[in-house]
């Protein structure tokens, strides 16, 4: 009944099925090149936090990476668990408190999901990733930058981004994500710092790798 009651109130219920359709497109590239910036070593231990439909935990388990991945929608972890199989722990979880032991995690990703976290809670939910990720670890982080844009693309990009995020009901949160000058800022006051930066989509998105996690 619990879970039920879950998929009920699950925002993404409509959209899981069309997610890999229409916006997994949009957002491959960006993924692919996350992996040239950090490449995974195989035997690593990778965390998704907000891992949706599976897509960028099945580059990481493809480089022999062991998966791991949460996210807050019982239709986004089902396509997921349909995509990844046995092959990867995924648990329904807000992310406030990550199900998972200090130190655990090689990796601790998250994909164009932090914006979408209320303002008040986005430190927290870095602290939680800094202390699942091993001390040498890394986190990465994928999300829109806000800066210069470079030529046609970036003002594509920001232009369709308007339409999705209105469209998806997270343009509160990118409001306020922008306001605070975006991850930048947030690291800066969760005391991480940005050990490699990799701008995309013509300024829009930008990759970002902590050095030590600790």
């Amino acid at each position: 009944m619990a879970e039920t009651e879950s998929a009920r109130r699950d925002a993404y219920r409509r959209s899981a099925r069309l997610y890999d359709r229409f916006i997994e497109p949009l957002n491959a590239g960006v993924k692919d090149v996350a992996l040239k910036v950090d490449p995974p070593q195989s035997g690593w231990a990778v965390l998704d936090v907000g891992c949706g439909t599976g897509t960028g935990l099945a580059r990481y388990r493809d480089a022999g990476c062991r998966v791991s991945g949460i996210d807050v929608s019982p239709a986004m972890l089902a396509q997921a668990r349909e995509r990844l199989g046995a092959d990867a722990d995924l648990r329904l979880t807000t992310g406030e408190d990550l199900p998972f032991a200090t130190d655990a995690f090689d990796l601790v990703t998250i994909s164009m999901v932090l914006h979408e976290v209320p303002e008040n809670k986005r430190a927290d939910l870095l602290q939680e990733m800094r202390r699942v990720a091993k001390p040498d670890g890394h986190l990465l982080i994928i999300d829109f930058r806000f800066g210069s844009l470079r030529g046609i693309k970036g003002r594509l990009v920001k232009a369709l981004t308007f339409v999705i995020e209105r469209f998806a009901g997270h343009w509160t949160g990118y409001r306020s994500f922008r306001r605070a000058g975006g991850f930048p800022a947030l690291a800066a006051a969760s005391g991480l710092v940005i050990g490699r930066e990799k701008i995309v989509s013509g300024g829009s998105i930008a990759i970002y790798v902590t050095e030590e996690a600790r």
